[in-house]
């Protein structure tokens, strides 16, 4: 692959913006220069709120044009990474020091090194949870065999478990492994009220955390295990 040079832009404000990104591909449908924000949202299958947090983190830098945000091409291309990235799962203090080395890429091929080894980081914490999941979802079914020896009437006094239909729809999309970034973008549902709905789920499971209610959900046939 060709190098290319070094680019530097300067943008309102001060900003300037440097480095080397890797290239991913953009939405087809977005324009690669003065990008409103409802056209970048829609493009990457974000909220507006997404955006002015990825903003807040320094992560992007929307112009001006008039009283209107709009975004340019590096944004756009930052934005690829980033919406890749979270995409993932990976958190955000990762994704910071990401994009800090990218910026500080001297050359096309070193900005491709850098994102590969993010990637192969990410995939070795996604490998170790899942490790972590199986184990788990052995020891539910220990616990539920356990509990099927036990005595009839303290079988009978646990509480059912009740899902609305968009709980369970929520519940579907952490199965299939969804971050909550984008079960907010399929829904169409606001982050902060996505964090709520997988609070409620993890609760009525009695789980400490995602991983051990979806487990519990597949045991107990809310969701299919394959």
């Amino acid at each position: 692959m060709p190098q290319q040079s070094k680019t530097i832009h300067p943008a309102p404000g001060n900003r300037t913006v440097s480095g080397f990104l890797p290239h991913l591909p953009l939405p087809g449908a977005i324009p690669d220069n003065h990008v409103a924000i409802a056209d970048m949202a829609d493009a990457f299958g974000v909220t507006h709120r997404t955006l002015h947090f990825y903003e807040e983190k320094g992560l992007l830098t929307a112009d001006r044009m008039g009283p209107m945000r709009v975004y340019g091409l590096e944004d756009i291309r930052r934005m690829a990474v980033i919406n890749a990235c979270r995409e993932i799962d990976m958190p955000i203090a990762e994704i910071q020091d990401l994009m800090l080395a990218l910026t500080a890429c001297e050359s096309q091929d070193e900005a491709a090194r850098i994102f590969e080894n993010a990637l192969n980081a990410r995939k070795r914490e996604l490998a170790a949870q899942q490790s972590i999941l199986r184990r788990q979802m052995q020891r539910v079914s220990e616990l539920l065999e356990s509990a099927a020896d036990g005595d009839a009437t303290g079988r009978a006094a646990v509480a059912p478990i009740h899902l609305s239909p968009i709980e369970a729809k929520c519940l579907a999309l952490m199965a299939e492994g969804y971050p909550a970034n984008r079960i907010a973008s399929l829904m169409d549902m606001d982050l902060i009220a996505v964090l709520t709905l997988e609070s409620d789920i993890i609760r009525k499971f009695n789980g400490h955390h995602r991983f051990q209610a979806v487990a519990k959900a597949v045991l107990m046939g809310f969701v299919s295990a394959e």
